[in-house]
This record gives C-alpha cells, structure tokens and sequence, in this order.
C-alpha cells in the first residue's frame, strides 16, 4: 500500500482550471462548470484554499460561499430551467469546501433518485443538445449575478 501524498483534487482542478470550465474566480471563490454530458448545468463553487470544513471558514466566509451558491443556483434556473435544482456539498472523496449545483429535469437519466443512483433511462440526445446550447448563457448570467453580489 502506497502512502505517497495524494494531492487534492480540487486543487489541482483549481489549480489547472481551463476557459472551458473556470467561469468565475475571485479571491475567494471559483465557479466552475463540470464536465458532466448527462447534466450541461451542473456548477461547482469551490472555496479557493484547501479548507476541509464550511465551519473552518469565519462566519464572513460562510456567508460569502453560500452566497455565491445561491447566485449560481439563481442563474441555473434562469438560463437552464430545470424542473428542481439539487445543491450538495458532500467532500468525503474530496476534503475540501465545494459545493455542487445541479439541474434536474424529469427526463434526466436519474430522476427522480440521485445523480449518482441507478439510471432509469436513457439519455434524451435531443434534450441535452438544448441544455448545452445554453451554456455560454449560463457562463454569461453566472458573471453577472456573482459580479453584482461581490
């Protein structure tokens, strides 16, 4: 077994965070948009330094990330208008403060069980293909919200 020092993902993701994923960076937080072709939408806000826990941050920065989340989950709706909006921030594969923002829609792969649960369809090319197209929406709106909240 290996004890060689794994880096972080999102670090690294931060770190090396391309046009086509970083939508915004300050300097506290990133919004990025994940790679995921079952679900154009999908946004992270990350927290910028490696920090494990929402209550390691001070109550200023608390409230500096949900509120970026909350701009970015307005934004999600607005552009993409999904059917529900899920907001997770789980970190146990990845100890570092982030938040996932995901549409849904009713004819996701997944619905109504979780992004990570059994698929219950296939993918509708079609819908997707209209969902993607509204990304440099999404980018666009994303800016807009998070430049007027910072």
């Amino acid at each position: 077994m290996s004890t060689a020092f794994k880096p972080c993902e999102l670090c690294v993701l931060l770190a090396n965070a391309s046009a086509d994923t970083l939508i915004w960076r300050d300097g506290k937080l990133s919004a990025l948009l994940v790679n995921d072709a079952s679900y154009p939408g999908f946004v992270r806000v990350v927290w910028n330094q490696h920090v494990k826990e929402m209550t390691d941050l001070s109550p200023a920065d608390r409230t500096a990330v949900m509120n970026a989340v909350w701009q970015v989950e307005a934004a999600v709706r607005e552009v993409m208008k999904p059917a529900k909006v899920n907001l997770a921030s789980f970190g146990n594969m990845t100890p570092h403060v982030h938040w996932h923002i995901i549409p849904r829609y009713t004819d996701d792969v997944h619905f109504p069980n979780p992004t990570w649960g059994e698929a219950q369809r296939e993918p509708d090319t079609m819908a997707l293909a209209g969902r993607s197209a509204l990304l440099q929406k999404l980018r666009e709106t994303i800016v807009a919200n998070l430049s007027k909240a910072s």
